[in-house]
């Protein structure tokens, strides 16, 4: 059998859009590489860890000798079931929100809003073909990395094996990334569910769709698919949404849900799903009641699972487990020296940005350390993230709660944004920018900001934490007007003004009066 029917990979629907993305991303007709002698670094996983190390490292022009590993599609999550496609259905969703809202703004339109939902569908897979040349194997061929199509695993301390061919390498990079759990439902498996990695073939919209799990996925998908016309029940074993956010922030989208037409279902313990005559029935109990909700689909949105199977890890050394993934130290380095770990595989923030500058860490600690001289950390990372409803919710740093189970004494700054001109004049003031300081010291530890476009502000403030840029000097900044982002500069001026004691304020005055 040949290497392109054993490791064929079909994207659904089949369409000119999908049969683009795998022509780039998991060509039927590549042919193997004849491996080199020894390869200075062997990469199994092409997600996003995983490119940004062999391009990077081969990109270095060193004549470094890189191996690049795939089992099925390259681009990993972010480019074919994450990232890239969520945020095209998300787009489309947010001009039916902004359509919901144009009386408002004077703008008088239809009663009701013809949403093609195949053709929101078709957008997004010819948006994401349009981007898969990025992560093609050809594009990765001709930077110079060896790109081999088929599950790897290692076949002893220093080799990998991958469709009978063994790659000798120095160093070895584990970048296999996550996937959705399995949900422990009875009989959900039977009836048939949907992740993150199935919803995006859908072509036809289903009238009534469940959602399980109340975290960023759910809830970015909870959203979309309701503006998009289904109507969407999510349910959550927390007591709010977005648990693990700021409480306020997770409030304000708690509300906007609700006004949206979202049945929220909170405390949720999920018992059975069953196949019904008129779709998939959900047995649940919620504060002691029992109840059931009837829905065309189901999907599930709560938990990862790391891809530790198949790679014959216990073989090497590396140590595991089934939740957490493979074990890595503050350098990414496994329990197997030669080998390192970057991505959704090893670490406990799942965000494409997280995986990139993971994978910078990689390159730098199994390149140019000599000695373990000069390596870098995960921990010195300021790592902000983003939930994109509507609004955003963008957060970095540490949560006040966090700080204060540090022992710091922490000052919390917050500007709503209905103070903000900008946000009235958007018609946005549902939201906030806060900010949290050490007591005593205008040093920023933590942010959250809920904006239409929260995603685009949380920037400023993790460039200031990351260059020691207090509150002071930001208030310096000169903010546009009028912007969104001049919230930002008002939580500064509003710590400014603290600083202003009697004390000050008599100095203040004699200057006056010498003036």
């Amino acid at each position: 059998m040949s290497n392109s029917e054993l490791h064929q990979v079909t994207v659904r629907p089949i369409d000119e859009y999908n049969q683009t993305l795998v022509k780039n991303v998991h060509p039927a007709n590549w042919v193997n590489p004849e491996p080199a002698h020894c390869y200075d670094l062997v990469v199994i996983g092409a997600g996003t860890a995983g490119l940004v190390v062999a391009a990077g490292a081969a990109g270095l022009d060193l004549n470094l000798k890189v191996a690049l590993i795939e089992k099925h599609l390259m681009g990993g999550d972010c480019l074919n079931v994450g990232c890239v496609p969520s945020k095209c259905v998300i787009r489309s969703s947010r001009l039916v929100g902004e359509m919901w809202n144009a009386a408002e703004l004077g703008i008088n339109i239809p009663k009701h809003i013809d949403i093609d939902f195949p053709a929101v569908m078709a957008r997004m897979r010819r948006v994401r073909a349009g981007i898969s040349h990025h992560d093609s194997a050809e594009r990765f061929q001709k930077l110079g990395v060896d790109v081999f199509l088929g599950s790897g695993k290692f076949a002893s301390n220093n080799t990998v094996e991958v469709d009978g061919k063994i790659l000798k390498f120095k160093k070895a990079v584990i970048a296999t990334g996550a996937r959705a759990c399995r949900p422990s439902i009875i009989g959900i498996e039977e009836a048939g569910y949907l992740t993150n990695e199935t919803v995006f073939s859908l072509i036809q919209r289903p009238e009534r769709l469940a959602v399980i799990g109340g975290g960023p996925i759910g809830c970015e998908m909870a959203q979309a698919f309701r503006r998009l016309g289904c109507e969407v029940t999510l349910l959550h074993s927390g007591s709010h949404i977005l648990n693990k956010e700021d409480a306020d922030a997770a409030k304000i989208l708690k509300q906007v849900f609700k006004k949206e037409g979202i049945r929220l279902v909170l405390n949720c313990q999920l018992e059975e799903v069953a196949t019904v005559s008129d779709g998939k029935r959900l047995y649940f109990s919620s504060k002691g009641h029992r109840d059931s909700v009837t829905v065309d689909e189901i999907l599930v949105g709560a938990g990862r699972a790391p891809n530790v199977e198949g790679l014959n890890l216990e073989a090497v050394g590396v140590e595991y487990d089934q939740h957490q993934g493979v074990k890595v130290n503050d350098y990414l380095q496994t329990t197997n020296p030669r080998i390192y770990a970057a991505g959704d595989i090893c670490m406990n923030w799942k965000f494409t940005h997280a995986a990139d500058a993971a994978a910078r860490i990689v390159i730098k600690n199994t390149l140019f350390s000599p000695f373990g001289l000069g390596r870098s950390k995960l921990s010195s990372l300021v790592m902000p993230w983003v939930t994109y409803t509507n609004p955003e919710i963008a957060h970095v740093g540490m949560y006040e709660k966090e700080a204060q189970e540090m022992g710091w004494d922490v000052e919390t700054i917050q500007v709503p944004l209905s103070s903000v001109d900008r946000a009235i004049a958007d018609g946005e003031e549902s939201g906030f920018v806060k900010i949290h300081h050490k007591k005593g010291s205008d040093e920023i530890i933590g942010a959250t900001i809920v904006a239409a476009h929260a995603g685009e502000m949380i920037s400023e403030i993790t460039t200031a934490m990351v260059n020691k840029i207090g509150l002071s000097k930001l208030s310096s900044v000169i903010h546009p007007y009028p912007t969104q982002a001049e919230g930002i500069k008002k939580a500064a001026d509003a710590y400014r003004r603290t600083l202003l004691t009697p004390r000050t304020k008599a100095l203040l005055g004699f200057l006056t009066k010498l003036s």
